[in-house]
């Protein structure tokens, strides 16, 4: 199993991060904002999981941050800083999948606008991008949330466990599951590629 400090660059990553962490604490902010910086992509990838959409994705993290920033104090500095901070992450984009109301159009891609790649693959890319999204929209949440951190970030089932709060056998199933769901939803896009 790997710690998601060492799968993002190395075991001098992760000291280098409980210090960053240690002088967060302390009121350091240019602390805490290396420690964003380092989490941006993986927050907003899980807060784009549960939500669907890249504005708000991008609303929950920003209000994660905020809140990690807020609750600093209430880490566990002997605990890894990424289950806890990606934790929060995913509270916040449930939050604001719960608040919303009213669904949004999905923005056009911007490389449907340009030539390069032909159209054909960008109709092809576009069409696996929807179905997947629309597959993964049928999932429960934490099952939805569950594979996307095994499978796109490459968490360990120990790791999504204790971002999610759950026993490890449960994210192994959820992942089992998901897993088997998609496969199902897209089967048919198998045979055609």
């Amino acid at each position: 199993m790997t710690d998601p400090a060492q799968r993002a660059g190395g075991g001098a990553r992760t000291k280098n991060e409980a210090v960053l962490v240690a002088r967060a604490r302390a009121g350091d902010r240019a602390a805490f904002g290396e420690l964003v910086e380092r989490y941006a992509a993986p927050a907003r990838r899980i807060a784009r999981a549960i939500l669907g959409d890249a504005d708000d994705a991008d609303d929950a993290a920003q209000d994660a941050f905020l809140s990690a920033l807020v609750k600093l104090g209430q880490f566990d500095h002997r605990r890894p800083f990424a289950p806890w901070l990606l934790r929060i992450v995913a509270n916040a984009a449930t939050d604001r999948w719960r608040r919303k109301t009213v669904r949004r159009a999905e923005p056009l891609d911007a490389r449907a606008a340009s030539h390069d790649p032909s159209p054909d693959i960008v109709t092809a890319r576009r069409e696996l991008d929807e179905r997947l999204r629309a597959a993964l929209a049928e999932l429960p949440e934490r099952r939805r949330v569950a594979v996307v951190l095994f499978d796109v970030e490459g968490y360990g089932h120990a790791e999504i466990a204790a971002i999610l709060g759950i026993p490890e056998g449960t994210v192994r199933s959820e992942v089992f599951h998901a897993r088997r769901f998609l496969r199902g939803r897209l089967a048919d896009l198998k045979e055609e590629w």
